[in-house]
């Protein structure tokens, strides 16, 4: 826009000039809300803008708004054709019809009275579409060579021109180094420690992105095969003498409860009496256990219970995992547990070391873990179980004993893994397999191979049978917290020193040694305790940031 000789700007189609002082104002009709005569300064000058009559819109001698200029141009301000009415203007030059609103259309659906012209369909009653014809997925109308699959993660990165930081690390990433590479061991710590309850427990067993991942990192930092650095964990724990042979527990014994129970029990049934007298005692309301799969025999579950009876009925060990830590919502078991405020409620946690580890890790940060928070924090008594190798249940079960040696699960009572052989028995406690265990090396949980916590340096007792012969157990205290837990039993038990402590040392020196093989990370107890991911995929290879890569 550009000014005139006399500074004001050129003037806008059909808007008049702003007269000079002495010119007569030209009126605008006002609007209904304002004075009549108000002064022009008082208020806005709107601009109108007027339809025409159709009926007069080319009748002769008159010339279009933008054909021609002078007289007989119809425009905002004046009419020479004496056949153009303004809305709101009466008297000589205004047609018959009534006036049209500024700016408006005339609907094609409605007669000049304005009434709507249309009709309506009823609707069907008693029949639903058809939707037996075709196929219900099939894409309709697609052009061809088109294609309508969804982008990959990189088209963030396209659209927003930023690379995500390499120390944010998401799902994607320990779904990719762990759960993708086969090295997950089914703890379920990744599913506590999410503070999105975004990871959930797949068909398979193993964790799963169930809604969006927010790159918090959690997941990765407490996975006993991802982030944390379990070694270092056990020197929180335990301290200096945690990582040498044994560690150096409190005592350690050779025990057994004298109860017919015992003959389902695993060995000398002293994980059974301890929970079942913290219950007794009060100082725990519930146990944290495997129970047997309704569905598939043999298939260890997350069980909770809360009465001696409920022990007793899942004594044995199932030798594969639970996802245990992914079962802390208290919510899930809230029809078992008193009525109080979950703040108020204590557990007992059974588990294998590496549960216990990541436990243990959780505990010790004041971080929302959301709906698995009040579980975490709940947990007060913890027994690890002592273990070489766990097992994936469809491979163990099913290929190996199943398919491969014709035993089938119901015929199953009782599995025992004991001096370096795999035991079956039946329901009558014979012994109907006894092989090295070497030979199911194939149903392990890759993952195992990498850990050189045989003994639970992170629990508060310790159990299981090596180091004591047979329908006892040997266990280890490590904590006054298990401490508590043997003195609250030991009434009821017949115990003794424990027999065989360098059999427990032995097999402890061996399970670190394949660690060690295993392991492509530096075993390092005095190292920070989470590894980050950039330097895992430096040392066992991967890439950084995966969700960024289409796939």
């Amino acid at each position: 826009m550009t000014d005139d000789p006399a500074g004001r700007p050129d003037s806008l189609p059909g808007v008049p000039e702003t007269p000079d002082d002495d010119e007569p104002a030209v009126r605008v009709p006002p609007g209904s809300d304002a004075p009549p005569e108000a002064p022009r300064g008082d208020r806005a000058r709107p601009i109108r803008y007027q339809r025409a009559n159709p009926a007069v819109e080319d009748a002769p001698g008159r010339e279009r708004d933008g054909e021609g200029a002078g007289e007989g141009r119809c425009g905002p301000e004046s009419c020479t054709c004496g056949e153009r009415t303004t809305p709101g203007v009466t008297g000589d030059g205004a047609d018959s019809a009534a006036p049209v609103t500024d700016g408006g259309a005339t609907p094609a659906n409605a007669d000049a009275d304005g009434n709507l012209d249309v009709e309506f369909t009823e609707p069907a009653a008693g029949t639903s579409q058809d939707v037996d014809a075709g196929d219900p997925a099939e894409r309709v109308g697609v052009p061809d060579g088109v294609d309508l699959d969804t982008p990959g993660y990189s088209i963030r990165e396209e659209m927003n021109d930023i690379e995500t930081p390499d120390d944010k690390t998401w799902f994607m990433e320990l779904d990719e180094a762990v759960v993708g590479a086969d090295r997950c061991i089914q703890c379920g710590t990744c599913v506590a420690a999410c503070p999105s309850d975004s990871i959930g427990i797949g068909d398979d067993g193993l964790p799963k992105l169930v809604k969006m991942c927010t790159g918090c990192s959690l997941c990765w930092d407490f996975c006993p095969r991802g982030g944390m650095r379990y070694e270092r964990q056990w020197k929180i724990t335990g301290g200096d003498d945690n990582v040498k042979g044994a560690g150096d527990p409190i005592t350690e014994f050779s025990a057994r409860v004298g109860e017919s129970w015992q003959r389902n029990a695993q060995d000398g049934g002293v994980v059974t009496a301890v929970l079942s007298h913290l219950l007794e005692a009060g100082e725990i309301d519930g146990a944290l256990i495997a129970t047997e799969s309704d569905e598939d025999p043999w298939k260890a579950e997350s069980y909770l219970a809360t009465s001696h009876e409920e022990l007793v009925a899942n004594a044995g060990s199932f030798y594969n995992q639970t996802m245990a830590l992914g079962n802390l919502d208290l919510e899930q078991w809230a029809h078992k547990l008193p009525d109080e405020d979950f703040e108020d409620i204590s557990l007992a946690l059974v588990g294998t070391p590496c549960e216990i580890e990541g436990i243990r890790a959780l505990q010790d940060f004041e971080w929302d873990y959301q709906a698995q928070d009040e579980g975490v924090r709940a947990v007060e008594y913890t027994i690890a179980l002592m273990c070489t190798k766990n097992f994936n249940y469809r491979q163990l079960i099913g290929e190996q004993l199943a398919e491969k040696r014709d035993i089938q699960p119901e015929e199953i009572g009782k599995l025992d893994v004991l001096d370096g052989e795999m035991r079956v028995y039946d329901h009558e406690h014979d012994l109907i397999l006894a092989e090295e265990v070497g030979e199911f090396h194939d149903a392990t949980l890759k993952g195992c191979e990498e850990c050189a916590d045989f003994t639970g340096y992170c629990a508060d007792l310790t159990v299981g049978s090596v180091g004591s012969g047979d329908e006892f157990s040997s266990v280890i205290v490590r904590t006054e917290q298990g401490m508590r837990a043997w003195e609250l039993t030991e009434p009821d038990l017949e115990y003794h020193d424990l027999e065989d402590r360098s059999a427990i040392g032995k097999l402890q020196g061996w399970d670190k040694k394949q660690a060690f093989e295993a392991l492509e990370r530096p075993f390092d107890p005095d190292a920070p305790r989470f590894i980050e991911y950039t330097d895992h995929v430096e040392q066992y290879g991967g890439t950084v940031n995966p969700h960024e890569t289409d796939h």
